[in-house]
């Protein structure tokens, strides 16, 4: 089994389920007990990061600003933040690969708040997962593409192109992609 931990799983135009049509997802660990990944580009409608704070009763800097995105079905009231390596928390920090760490504690959100957080940051609320196997078998059956995760696709690239800058890092024009598959 190949270890996909801190790559980017590209969603494929037959990917079957909506909640995934058009998604790059950064994967924050795989292994042969299942994957855990994040949403990168589908922001939430109707959620900003002051709101999230107010509701969590943290105080903020007006300045203090992230990205809320849909994160994937599982635990929509969890919060996952996928930053830059420049922050450690008092809680638990994962380093997933060079570039990339995630923290699913509060105080992620409070240094934020601060303006003492992350350079680069986004939050997820809600993960995708998958049991032993399954996300090798929608590799398998064309469901998905891999690409390597670099900051500028996940940071800085706009939500709304992140999927197609994804396709073109591995040399794929997404104008090129069918839902219809054939056989030669």
């Amino acid at each position: 089994m190949q270890n996909l931990t801190g790559k980017l799983l590209i969603a494929m135009p037959e990917m079957g389920d909506p909640r995934f049509e058009h998604s790059v997802v950064f994967l924050c660990e795989h292994s042969d007990q299942g994957a855990m990944g994040l949403i990168v580009n589908k922001p939430l409608d109707g959620l900003t990061f002051p709101d999230l704070l107010q509701q969590l009763k943290i105080d903020f800097s007006p300045k203090a600003e992230v990205s809320v995105h849909f994160g994937g079905p599982v635990e929509h009231g969890r919060g996952f933040v996928l930053h830059s390596q420049d922050y450690t928390g008092t809680g638990s920090t994962l380093d997933v690969v060079d570039d990339f760490s995630m923290t699913a504690t509060q105080d992620i959100l409070e240094s934020i708040a601060r303006g003492q957080g992350p350079i680069r940051s986004l939050l997820a609320l809600g993960y995708a997962g998958w049991g032993p196997g399954q996300l090798e078998d929608e590799i398998q059956t064309n469901g998905w593409l891999t690409c390597d995760a670099t900051p500028e696709i996940v940071f800085a690239e706009e939500d709304s192109t992140k999927w197609s800058a994804a396709l073109r890092s591995l040399g794929v024009d997404p104008l090129t992609l069918s839902a219809a598959a054939g056989r030669a």
